[in-house]
């Protein structure tokens, strides 16, 4: 019971001066998944994954606006003007004033600046600029490291691009100069065809061609599937790859995951080939819906600053029990 009480105490003091983020797990993808993290995202969309999956495949091409051999380009530029891009939510960058107050923020810090306060208020002018200069150089060395770290994933990241194989049908002229300016691919043959874009330009309604190594890049259902076999373990933990059909075989599900028609973005094809429409992207998806949730939150705090941050309230602790005792001892000892 005592320790209950202390409990609520402590989690409404981290709540009052918000500083909870210290002393919170940060979860994984797949812990958000199997837990009730997972159920948040709403019904609404399961409800209109499993309809997608369930629906005659020429009523879902219709409610799409798309045909058996793709979109006009006219048509994907329209869409994608309505849509966006399809990209998954991701955490803003700090500002640089932003990056350098997050990197001075933790209990320790805090702990040192105070006792450099109380240095400088009782005339230890030297002991107070030693303690300041060390929480400085700290806090710009941490911060020095994290941007060189930041531009050299931005610069990685940069170089890594995936595409998707997309058909397009009725390509005229106009269109031809239209595919070069937005995809950089020169496109000679006219009518229908088929070529590689980068994954951020599909839309809904697109068809797309998958093939063994491919990253399935939307929330997709099968049009034509020949021995496909999925890794689904990004999403349900599931080690070995799942094998998927062009007509839903399970009716009674709890899960859209679970639906063997339906190709989710963030799985990838271990096997076979397939031909599929794309039904939703960027955070209309289900992945795009979980990941947004994960970048609405604050920071994820590392275990390595976990354990500082336990160092530092241990400290802090002693402070606050052994000050007043040795106050206590002082004033006695000049009593008698």
């Amino acid at each position: 019971m005592k320790y209950d009480l202390w409990q609520r105490l402590f989690t409404r003091f981290l709540q009052t001066f918000h500083l909870k983020r210290f002393f919170e797990r940060h979860r994984s993808f797949k812990e958000m998944h199997q837990s009730s993290y997972a159920k948040e995202i709403g019904q609404a969309l399961s409800q209109q994954l499993k309809a997608n999956a369930q629906m005659e495949m020429s009523q879902l091409l219709e409610k799409l606006h798309t045909e058996q051999d793709g979109l006009t380009e006219a048509h994907a530029y329209q869409q994608q003007q309505t849509h966006g891009l399809n990209e998954v939510a991701q955490e803003k960058p700090l500002t640089w004033w932003q990056h350098v107050w997050y990197c001075y923020r933790n209990p320790f810090n805090v702990l040192l600046s105070l006792l450099a306060l109380v240095a400088f208020l009782t005339d230890d002018f030297t002991g107070g600029l030693i303690i300041t200069i060390m929480v400085s150089l700290s806090t710009l060395l941490r911060y020095w490291q994290e941007s060189k770290s930041n531009k050299a994933a931005e610069s990685l990241k940069a170089m890594v691009t995936n595409t998707a194989m997309v058909l397009r049908h009725n390509v005229n002229t106009q269109d031809q100069i239209l595919i070069k300016q937005r995809y950089g691919v020169e496109v000679k043959q006219l009518k229908s065809i088929q070529f590689e874009i980068p994954i951020q330009y599909l839309v809904p309604g697109d068809i797309i061609l998958l093939s063994a190594g491919d990253m399935i890049p939307a929330d997709c259902r099968i049009l034509t599937a020949k021995d496909l076999f999925v890794s689904q373990a990004a999403m349900t933990g599931e080690s070995m790859p799942v094998e998927k059909y062009a007509a839903a075989h399970t009716s009674d599900i709890n899960s859209p995951l679970e639906l063997d028609n339906l190709l989710f973005m963030g799985t990838n094809v271990v096997s076979g080939t397939a031909r599929a429409v794309v039904m939703s992207t960027g955070i209309q998806t289900y992945f795009g819906a979980l990941a947004h949730r994960v970048t609405a939150t604050d920071y994820a705090v590392t275990s390595f600053q976990l354990g500082v941050n336990k160092v530092s309230w241990l400290l802090i602790r002693f402070m606050l029990v052994m000050a007043p005792i040795v106050l206590f001892i002082k004033d006695r000892k000049s009593v008698v």
